[in-house]
């Protein structure tokens, strides 16, 4: 089914920046790697920003991360994202999949209903049963597809796919090859330069099928870490709402005192300690930047759509009620702490943390 780009909800990343893609390519003079779309020079230039050449920074972080994961996927080893929900691991491999191959939809996604076929592939049924085995009644997993074109393949929540799932990766990322023998002896699929996989892994997850200490030589690991850097999430934060916010036809955005409020209200509980080094209780549910994402971008809805005001801390404070009872039933009494303790205290000197304070102790 064809996709119109101008009522979609979200875009692949080769699609929301093509613009920026194809400034890209036109300028790159660097050395590439075969089976590349672009340089490695011109993908850490694509997710990291470049002025000279009108490319937005995407990917706000570790910026010697995005250069590892870009040298991992040069070498014979697959990339494996891991670190807490919420760090953008998914959007850092959706980012490196688009620069690198020009196509960021060779996705698998992990978790327990994946089978072997998902990573190989499968069978139209009603040809097989037509014509029996055949190339035509052939359907192709993602990663097949990747290895086919010389593509990246991506696979979210690896560790969520049962181990039988997880250990036939082993061969494909060792020998870059996918035998058929239904089609006859000797029929396989060997990876085009350029194939490579990136896989990812929530570190609250690991648990749930642990990965082989096979699998595990196979992938180079790399932590996505939170952003340490306060002006860099306050940023993204506004960045990603205001890329939310432009399929409404309202012109608004968040102030930046309630910016400040959300970004330091993430933060604190986060990190477990004020800006003043105060001790926070850390509720068990994930303050992530991308929930603060979320949290801004209700804070505005509801001003704009209900309220019809402007965003203050009150519409902050209604939506994160949201986020943090979710996991367990001590974080709304952590939640009220801080409101009382952290929120209160900073009410005295700012009339939007006083707001904010008198409605999240109503809501909380």
């Amino acid at each position: 089914m064809d996709v119109r780009p101008e009522t979609a909800q979200k875009l692949p990343a080769e699609q929301r920046y093509q613009d920026e893609l194809d400034r890209l390519r036109a300028a790159d003079q660097d050395p590439k790697p075969a089976g590349w779309a672009l340089s490695p020079r011109a993908v850490r230039r694509f997710i990291l920003g470049d002025k000279a050449v009108q490319v937005s920074r995407k990917f706000y972080g570790d910026d010697p991360l995005v250069d590892r994961c870009i040298v991992a996927l040069m070498g014979h080893q697959g990339l494996m994202l891991v670190g807490e929900p919420g760090t953008a691991k998914s959007l850092l491999s959706e980012l490196l999949s688009a620069a690198v191959s020009g196509n960021s939809r060779l996705v698998v996604q992990g978790c327990a209903g994946v089978i072997e076929d998902h990573l190989r592939y499968g069978w139209n049924y009603a040809l097989l049963l037509a014509e029996g085995p055949s190339e035509r009644a052939l359907v192709p997993s993602p990663v097949l597809t990747a290895m086919q074109e010389g593509k990246i393949a991506r696979i979210e929540e690896l560790t969520r796919c049962a181990p039988e799932v997880q250990d036939a990766m082993i061969s494909l990322l060792s020998e870059k090859t996918v035998a058929m023998p239904e089609l006859g002896a000797g029929r396989e699929v060997r990876a085009e330069r350029g194939f490579n996989v990136i896989a990812t892994a929530n570190l609250r997850d690991l648990g749930v099928n642990e990965m082989s200490s096979a699998l595990k030589r196979r992938f180079n690991f790399e932590t996505v870490a939170p952003i340490a850097d306060a002006a860099f999430e306050k940023e993204l934060i506004a960045r990603q709402v205001g890329e939310r916010m432009a399929e409404y036809d309202i012109a608004t955005e968040l102030p930046e005192d309630v910016l400040d409020v959300v970004v330091s209200v993430f933060r604190d509980l986060r990190t477990g300690r004020a800006q003043d080094g105060a001790v926070v209780a850390q509720p068990k549910s994930v303050m992530s930047t991308a929930e603060a994402v979320n949290v801004a971008h209700g804070a505005l809805l509801d001003a704009s759509f209900l309220s019809g005001e402007a965003p203050t801390g009150a519409h902050i404070a209604r939506q994160l009620r949201g986020v943090v009872f979710k996991d367990d039933a001590d974080d709304a009494r952590k939640l009220r702490a801080y409101v009382d303790t952290i929120a209160r205290a900073r009410g005295r000197t700012s009339r939007t943390w006083a707001i904010f304070h008198k409605t999240a102790k109503d809501e909380c």
